[in-house]
């Protein structure tokens, strides 16, 4: 029986919202630590004013959603409203014991939980943090990658942190962030690292047969001529392009190698694949 999507979002939206909460109310707020984005936003203001965190989560992300709605349309601007409000609800409602004063396993651990309850918002299709929304919206108008806008406002946060609270909470609350972004993008894309492969070589068809039989991949070949030389000698040759995991690397270069140590070959990294045959027979040892 198929799972409707609604379902599947609504999942990962709760999940990411207790999953954020026990992150902030477990770690990061007891110790007075704080994360990037509109989160670290509103840990500095309560750490500054003493507000409770549930109704600055709120306060904080309301021009974001406005934004979001410019942005990123009516139905993603619904699921991030009930999401933030149910984050809040959370926070003001339900206690999470607080369990270690340890810096460091406070600032990995609390910005493990934070971040991957903001990646399983986001993989429900809602946001917990607003920050991105910003993000996206600058990156357009400024012509720059949303990465390096997120980056750029979140040394704007740690800097203001080193100043309200203490250079100390500042660099571990950098090392919170640090490890909230690496879970999200762990959470985003999944345990499996997907790389494109693309051989050039003269014995193509037998390592179609190899990548097809002892991988079990699926692959596409077509046809390229390329140059070469100071005279522009030019030949004519079939182009493999196939997509494995990390894991089989290792796998592929050694038949590779058995069949031509010369091949020409390129790789390069893959967050998501879709369909084909990648994930549907796995690497025999």
């Amino acid at each position: 029986m198929k799972i409707p999507p609604i379902l599947k979002d609504l999942f990962f939206i709760l999940t990411g919202i207790f999953s954020a909460a026990f992150g902030l109310e477990s770690f990061l707020l007891p110790n007075r630590f704080i994360d990037g984005g509109a989160t670290g936003i509103s840990l500095l203001v309560t750490e500054v004013t003493e507000l409770p965190l549930w109704i600055l989560i709120v306060l904080v992300n309301i021009p974001f959603l406005f934004l979001g709605y410019r942005v990123l349309g009516k139905q993603f601007t619904i699921k991030a409203i009930l999401a933030i409000l149910g984050l809040a609800l959370v926070l003001a409602f339900i206690q999470f014991p607080e369990v270690t004063q340890d810096k460091l396993l406070v600032a990995v651990f609390g910005g493990f939980f934070l971040g991957a309850g903001i990646g399983l918002s986001i993989r429900g299709g809602s946001v917990l943090d607003g920050t991105e929304v910003l993000a996206i919206f600058l990156s357009r108008k400024l012509g720059a990658k949303i990465g390096d806008v997120i980056i750029m406002i979140n040394i704007v946060i740690f800097l203001a942190a080193a100043y309200l609270l203490s250079i100390e909470a500042a660099l571990y609350s950098m090392l919170t962030y640090l490890a909230a972004s690496r879970t999200l993008d762990f959470v985003l894309e999944g345990i499996e690292e997907y790389t494109g492969v693309t051989i050039i070589s003269e014995r193509s068809e037998e390592i179609r047969v190899m990548i097809t039989e002892k991988l079990g991949r699926g692959l596409t070949i077509y046809k390229a001529s390329g140059g070469y030389g100071k005279k522009g000698e030019h030949n004519e040759y079939d182009v493999i392009y196939t997509v494995v995991t990390r894991l089989e690397i290792r796998k592929l270069n050694i038949e590779l190698n058995k069949i031509d140590e010369n091949a020409f070959v390129v790789m390069n990294s893959i967050n998501d694949t879709k369909g084909g045959m990648v994930k549907k027979r796995v690497l025999n040892k």
